[in-house]
């Protein structure tokens, strides 16, 4: 081995090295947060040049950025399915579903989901992308405030909702919840119970007939 070589990454030409920034990035803010991220050591978790990360992000920032835009994609696509039983399986279902969604995706992002609503850490109004992927995210939790209200969905009845499952998430990933439920299976089992809960506060006496529903989930 000559000194030239030390230090870079094993070649393998089918290697998706964006991809695996992104992934150790993800991994590192897993563990540790935001400071635990920096260009140097990403590029030695993933087993490249330290100069490697520069040639797809810019900055640290950068790769935050494109971890929040990719967060709040799959958050949206979450709830988009979630919305969906809306028509199939009616109201109740969509409802509970929805706030399973977002409370599951920040257990298996925690990371990701801790830093997606903190501008300073990632500023969407400096990147597009995030912006966007925020914007699809919260169509979807418009369309379920119109789902569940109807023409008398309020903007006010939307952060309730909103509210009610990220309070939700907060606590059972860093709060006494976290503590509490210890396992998946039990955490899973909890987030039902208030789901159902929430929904029987939340949802009119009486249920919309499937039509209107469909009309609901198509507006």
């Amino acid at each position: 081995m000559n000194a030239k070589s030390l230090g870079r990454p094993k070649t393998d030409p089918s290697r998706d090295l964006k991809r695996d920034l992104l992934l150790t990035s993800r991994q590192l803010l897993d563990e540790g947060g935001p400071a635990a991220l920096s260009m140097r050591e990403v590029a030695r978790r993933a087993a490249c040049t330290h100069q490697a990360p520069y040639h797809y992000f810019e900055n640290r920032e950068a790769i935050l950025a494109s971890l929040v835009a990719d967060g709040f994609d799959a958050l949206a696509e979450r709830l988009k399915e979630a919305n969906d039983l809306s028509v199939s399986k009616g109201l109740r279902a969509a409802l509970v579903a929805s706030g399973a969604a977002y409370v599951d995706f920040a257990l298996v992002q925690p990371g990701v989901f801790r830093i997606m609503f903190r501008p300073e850490v990632c500023d969407p109004s400096r990147f597009p992308a995030v912006q966007a992927s925020g914007a699809r995210a919260r169509d979807e939790l418009d369309r379920l405030n119109t789902i569940v209200h109807g023409n008398k969905a309020q903007p006010t009845m939307a952060t309730i909702l909103w509210a009610h499952v990220h309070g939700l998430a907060c606590l059972l990933l860093d709060g006494p919840l976290a503590v509490q439920f210890e396992t998946e299976l039990e955490r899973k089992k909890y987030l039902r119970s208030v789901g159902e809960k929430f929904a029987d506060l939340v949802l009119p006496e009486s249920v919309p007939s499937k039509t209107k529903l469909i009309a609901r989930a198509h507006s």
